[in-house]
Order: C-alpha cells, then sequence, then structure tokens
C-alpha cells in the first residue's frame, strides 16, 4: 500500500495537482483540476483513453468535431489517439478528476490550426 501526500506531487498550476502512477506500481495517472470560467487546455492527445469525473461547475468537452457539456457527477470519456480538449463554460470553477489510463502520461499537444476550440 502507497499514501501519496500532496506535497509529494505538488501542483501544476496555481490550482491543479498531478499524480504519476508508475512510481507506485499503478497503471493509471491523474490530474485534479480546479479551472476559473474559460480555461481549459490547448488541442492535445494521448495514446490511451482518458476519463474525466465532473465533481462542480460545468465544462464542454471537445474531441474529433463532436462537442457534449457535463456537470456534477457526469462522465465523459474519450478514446485513445482522438484530439481533444475542454473548457469551462460556465460562471462557477470547473472541478474534474482527470484519468489518464497509464501508469506515465503522455500529452502530444496540437497545432493551434487543428479544429478544436
Amino acid at each position: 500500500m502507497h499514501h501519496v501526500i500532496r506535497e509529494v506531487h505538488p501542483p501544476q498550476g496555481p490550482r491543479n495537482a498531478q499524480f504519476i502512477g508508475e512510481p507506485y506500481g499503478a497503471d493509471i495517472s491523474f490530474f485534479l483540476v480546479d479551472a476559473e470560467p474559460g480555461q481549459g487546455p490547448r488541442p492535445h492527445r494521448h495514446p490511451y483513453p482518458e476519463t474525466w469525473i465532473v465533481r462542480s461547475g460545468r465544462g464542454t468537452f471537445y474531441a474529433e468535431g463532436d462537442e457534449t457539456e457535463a456537470g456534477p457527477g457526469d462522465v465523459v470519456v474519450v478514446g485513445a489517439n482522438t484530439p481533444h480538449t475542454f473548457r469551462n463554460n460556465g460562471t462557477e470553477r470547473l472541478e474534474l478528476v482527470c484519468i489518464h489510463a497509464a501508469g506515465e502520461m503522455v500529452t502530444e499537444w496540437l497545432d493551434s490550426t487543428d479544429p478544436l476550440p
């Protein structure tokens, strides 16, 4: 058993935390995201699926021309190698758990000319 305290994996941004599972024998990694209205990552993709669990707020999730809005308790999944992003489209903070189906995160950032918002 491993008990990982927040200080081991400090925030990557002003209100985000990251967990990399590989050092602990876990085949998942995740971000805890607490995004301001209008915030979200640049378009990107991973060689594995990504699952988002919305804890609070509202977000719009984009993947290869599709979009869906999700709120508290909703789960959104995008397949491996699928270009995607999300935005906080509400007036409150958007809290998410972004689960990467891999012990180590691999991200390919896409050009700003790619057809995602």
